[in-house]
């Protein structure tokens, strides 16, 4: 073992210390004398963990993540689809081969999500094996959820031990966009995992300078790219720069690995990649997102830059950028407290400014270390991704929802454990002991500012929070001189006060469904943007109408019994709450202003035209798509994604998502979609979906409901020369019937 390390590290390469949480420098505690007698069986192994960790911290470790689980697996059915977009996707996936490969929305391969596909892989498999359910979807990201907790605990005990590994997990499991994003269908719970995975790697690097840990970072990026195309870079800069610092090897030796990891990440992102460029567009689905069918132009325009900028091809709107107003816009506002602000803070920002102070804390407290310490090096890969991802979201002028936020949540996690077992062993110091103090101030205090912005939540908790922070705070000030149980007495009070306020919130975002593409955590009204956090619909006075059986969504009312689904399922229908501006979506006026067409009714679109939910299906309208849907490619087509979802979900058919999920990609064209239908490959035009398209390509007025763009061709055409079919309230158009016949 390198004797380059601030601490000395045992045989298993755990942090010195009986206690995990011992004095830089202190010897490697002695292994049990019982230890060589001790049974080698496998149960054994697994209850008691590693030999120089305490006896109770395994089993607490199994405890926290069986916690986990469950409260993540609580009532998770009642989320029903939860974002149709992709559970449409992920049941044509789990029909077809091809569908699977690509991320196709439709198992006839018309057209991909907006994302490359290995996020719905997981939920293709089980559904596959499970059949279509909410918890066959569901599950899996809930997996991911409990294996993201044990990654940032394995990466804190390492250099922290299991009691801030603990407290570590315990920060994540509890932080409400995590609670919210580990229960939703949305690529955000693959990329927080494989994120963590890439951080505890370069970790484990930096520990012995081996480049096999390394070349697995660089292959977990590379996946994490499949999940969410550049998201997954964000953090590239800090790990690099601190592996290539502070690693103990040569530095020409540092850089090769660097390189090595570099091949990795594109073998493991690129491979899919060149599969689906290199494939004839004609034999494979249009690449949704894109202008011009192509994956790469999607990575680096609409998923890109244009996320940075605000200038997204083929988006609804700007964000913070040109014409999006004094540092904000459809998007929210940008600026250095982004995270803090109404809409956010109570995603993601409890432990934030705690957060920060022990990262700086930490910093300075490893000052004085050699260039190679691990100690450093960690609170360096952690503390780094989180202040970059942060630093990019409060800035960032395009498309960004709160749920995004669930990326911090690891990082933050991390940098919690390791920052305040480092100040714990160091509280006999004043200076210590004053920022541990700092630390726990600062999340009473927010926590406090947090609560309060919802007043009629829990009118008591932001007191205690606020009074048991102070407290607390005074005996940590003092916790060096304290015996060892007022000591640890005060540190169990400071846990309760910077968990209370979150802990509540996720508590509130589990007893809730979420549906929709824009989900929020907490309870109603903790994020003033969200359009889908709990059940909205028409028990919350938004466009579309109540759909969750026996459900007491957020606002308390209760949710209406639906008939209509397939076996139960929730076919979307839900709308929108008013927004900042009270017309439905924050920031939008002109073609936005007063509402959106095709109002959640039977057959007719959701919130926002279809475009952030889909709609109602009714039982006539399924049985209508259901006869005769074998001899056709797609029982039907609709304009925009959610919309065709809905329709696909409820009725198990492959239905055309025309324009893609904004409606304003250019396909099918108008000669495209005539073809298909002199074919005879479509059997329907569902009437009322969508946005209506733009120009379809991302010019004025993209996305604004112009007649310009291919889908309302597509729709005037139909309209024009088709015998119209009216079911209840929804109407379609048979496409094997003229008009006049």
């Amino acid at each position: 073992m390198s004797t380059s390390y601030d601490r000395p590290l045992d045989a298993n390469e755990g942090p010195a210390g009986t206690t995990g949480w011992g004095p830089p420098g202190s010897p490697p505690p002695a292994a049990a004398p019982e230890a060589a007698s001790r049974p080698s069986s496998l149960p054994h192994r697994l209850w008691r963990g590693r030999p120089e960790d305490p006896r109770w911290a395994r089993p607490a470790l199994l405890g926290l993540l069986a916690a986990t689980l469950l409260l993540y697996l609580y009532d998770l059915s009642a989320s029903g689809y939860a974002n149709s977009f992709y559970s449409a996707a992920v049941q044509a996936g789990s029909t077809s081969w091809k569908a699977l490969f690509f991320g196709s929305l439709d198992a006839g391969n018309a057209i991909t999500v907006d994302k490359p596909p290995a996020s719905l892989w997981p939920m293709e498999l089980s559904v596959r094996v499970f059949g279509l359910n909410s918890w066959a979807i569901l599950a899996p990201e809930v997996l991911m959820g409990v294996a993201t907790v044990a990654v940032v605990y394995a990466a804190v005990r390492r250099r922290s031990g299991p009691a801030a590994g603990l407290f570590a997990g315990a920060v994540l499991a509890l932080t409400p966009v995590a609670a919210l994003m580990f229960r939703f269908n949305n690529p955000d719970a693959m990329l927080a995992l494989l994120m963590s995975l890439a951080c505890y790697l370069v970790v484990r690097a930096l520990e012995d300078g081996r480049t096999r840990w390394l070349v697995w970072a660089g292959a977990a990026i590379g996946l994490a790219f499949l999940a969410k195309t550049l998201q997954a870079f964000l953090i590239l800069p800090p790990l690099a720069v601190v592996y290539a610092v502070c690693a103990p090897v040569p530095l020409k030796k540092r850089l090769g690995q660097l390189a090595a990891a570099t091949l990795a990440l594109v073998v493991a992102g690129g491979w899919w990649v060149a599969i689906v460029e290199l494939w004839p567009a004609a034999s494979r689905p249009y690449i949704g997102g894109s202008q011009h069918n192509s994956f790469l132009e999607l990575t680096f325009g609409y998923n890109g830059f244009g996320r940075l900028s605000g200038e997204e091809t083929g988006s609804v709107g700007g964000g913070g950028g040109p014409g999006g107003g004094a540092g904000g816009g459809m998007w929210g506002e940008t600026g250095w407290n982004r995270m803090f602000d109404s809409e956010i803070g109570g995603q993601i920002s409890w432990l934030l400014p705690a957060a920060l102070i022990l990262l700086v804390a930490g910093l300075v407290a490893t000052r004085r270390y050699r260039r190679t310490s691990v100690t450093r090096g960690a609170l360096l890969v952690w503390g780094g991704s989180l202040v970059t991802t942060m630093v990019v979201f409060s800035y960032m002028a395009g498309i960004f929802h709160q749920y995004y936020t669930v990326a911090l949540a690891p990082y933050l996690a991390a940098v919690i454990g390791m920052g305040a077992g480092l100040l714990w062993e160091r509280r006999g110091q004043v200076w210590a002991a004053l920022a541990l103090a700092a630390s726990v101030v600062a999340a009473a205090a927010w926590g406090y500012a947090l609560l309060h912005r919802t007043p009629a939540y829990l009118p008591w908790l932001k007191w205690l929070v606020l009074i048991g922070g102070l407290v607390a705070a005074l005996g940590l000030i003092f916790a060096g001189r304290l015996t060892r149980p007022l000591a640890l007495g005060a540190a169990a009070l400071a846990l309760v006060a910077a968990l209370a306020g979150p802990t509540a919130y996720t508590l509130s975002t589990v007893d809730s469904a979420h549906e929709g593409s824009i989900p929020t955590a907490g309870p109603a009204g903790a994020s003033m943007m969200g359009l889908g956090g709990g059940r909205i619909g028409g028990a919350r006075g938004g466009f579309g109408g109540g759909r969750m059986p026996g459900r007491q969504n957020q606002q308390g009312q209760q949710g209406q019994q639906n008939q209509q689904g397939r076996q139960g399922m929730p076919g979307g229908g839900q709308g929108m709450p008013g927004g900042r501006n009270g017309n439905g979506f924050p920031g939008l006026g002109g073609d936005f202003a007063g509402g959106f067409p095709g109002g959640a009714r039977e057959g007719g679109a959701g919130g926002m035209g279809g475009l952030l939910n889909g709609a109602n299906v009714g039982s006539a309208a399924k049985a209508l798509l259901e006869k005769d849907a074998s001899r056709y490619t797609w029982v039907a087509a609709s304009i925009g994604s959610q919309n065709a979802a809905s329709y696909q979900l409820a009725t198990g058919d492959p239905v055309m998502a025309i324009g893609g999920f904004n409606g304003t990609d250019p396909s099918p064209t108008l000669a495209q979609f005539e073809k298909y239908v002199a074919d005879g490959r479509i059997h329907y035009f569902i009437d009322g979906g969508g946005m209506g398209g733009g120009r379809g390509q991302g010019g004025e007025g993209a996305g604004r409901g112009g007649d310009s763009g291919t889908g309302s061709q597509i729709g005037s055409w139909v309209r024009s020369n088709f015998k119209k079919v009216t079911v209840g309230s929804a109407t379609f158009y048979d496409l094997t019937q003229h008009r006049g016949n």
